[in-house]
């Protein structure tokens, strides 16, 4: 490995303009951790977030951006013994991928599902973590149940589509066009509502109530998630792009023995992501192999061009994933 490396580092918090290229030290595998040249890495909302001054890294983790890449291992650190030098790897990352090089937990690492690019593997880890956790493990979803997810069209919401849909349940979306909701249809929702012409919260009640609903939103949808929802559902909450804070009836929730719940993905220990990732092994990535889910791609930018992709992604016009080219060979 070299020395040195291209970077991308937040140089204050505010704007996109305040991504820049810089050269960094190559980072060195720690115990049980494993060195990826970066060959693509993802773009997620909790990295404009960072850059925002409004999620910290955890403590010991790169300041730099990124939670999740794609590219070859090149170097192990000791314990290592499920990798070695050469393998193509996909894997979810403590912070650090808007970089040449990135070090991360060998356990958080996953083999490139057959089919897929290395392009296509970079966008599959920090969602699938965080659909599979909130909408199985902690939501509980089940075959025949019906689901509602919030922006429908964005990289989480069209891994939620597929997954359920993939799990027997029956999808509904919300999305803020037309072409988000025949986009969310085509893979897989039963139902796409459009906010800005139909109340979710209406439909929802006249289909019986949604049994689980995963939302980004926060903000106002809270009170409509919990009228939303039928006897007994969960409401489980991973962001708030309109704000954490809301009024609340709890007697509702009593009364119609709710569940509310919610987590975030990057505070959580190495094992706990170590178990998800398990999960992903058995359960997730055999649908990718068998075409049942796939990344959908919405752009690539080269690495430098950093700012340029968080401007796409904060605009809402995306649909499905944004990435970062960074060596791209495929």
């Amino acid at each position: 490995m070299p020395e040195t490396m291209r970077a991308i580092e937040i140089s204050e918090f505010g704007a996109p303009e305040v991504l820049t290229p810089v050269t960094r030290p190559v980072p060195q595998p720690a115990y049980d951790q494993v060195v990826i040249r970066v060959a693509y890495a993802g773009v997620n909302r909790p990295d404009a977030l960072q850059r925002a001054g409004a999620y910290a890294p955890p403590k010991g983790a790169s300041d730099l951006p990124g939670l999740e890449a794609a590219g070859e291992i090149v170097a192990v650190g000791s314990g290592v013994t499920s990798w070695q030098p050469g393998d193509l790897v996909c894997a979810l990352l403590p912070g650090g991928g808007y970089a040449e090089y990135v070090a991360t937990p060998a356990a958080h690492c996953l083999p490139i599902p057959e089919g897929l690019s290395l392009k296509e593997a970079a966008c599959l880890p920090e969602t699938c973590f965080t659909v599979w956790s909130n909408v199985v493990t902690r939501g509980g979803l089940r075959a025949g149940e019906r689901f509602l997810v919030h922006g429908g069209s964005s990289g989480i919401g069209t891994t939620a589509i597929q997954i359920a849909a993939a799990l027997g349940a029956r999808v509904y979306v919300t999305a803020g066009s037309d072409d988000k909701c025949a986009a969310c249809v085509g893979l897989g929702a039963d139902v796409a509502i459009n906010y800005r012409d139909e109340d979710f919260v209406a439909l929802m009640q006249a289909d019986g109530g949604a049994h689980l609903i995963l939302d980004m939103v926060g903000g106002d949808y809270i009170p409509r998630n919990i009228k939303a929802l039928a006897d007994d559902g969960r409401l489980v909450h991973i962001a708030f792009l309109q704000g954490p804070k809301a009024e609340l009836n709890f007697a509702q929730i009593m009364a119609r023995r709710l569940t509310v719940t919610g987590s975030t993905l990057r505070p959580q220990s190495d094992l706990a992501k170590a178990r998800i990732a398990r999960d992903l092994a058995e359960a997730v990535w055999p649908m990718v192999e068998a075409g049942k889910l796939r990344p959908v791609m919405d752009s690539t930018y080269p690495l430098a061009e950093a700012a340029a992709a968080h401007a796409r992604m904060e605009s809402s016009t995306h649909i499905g994933k944004i990435v970062l080219e960074v060596a791209g060979a495929d």
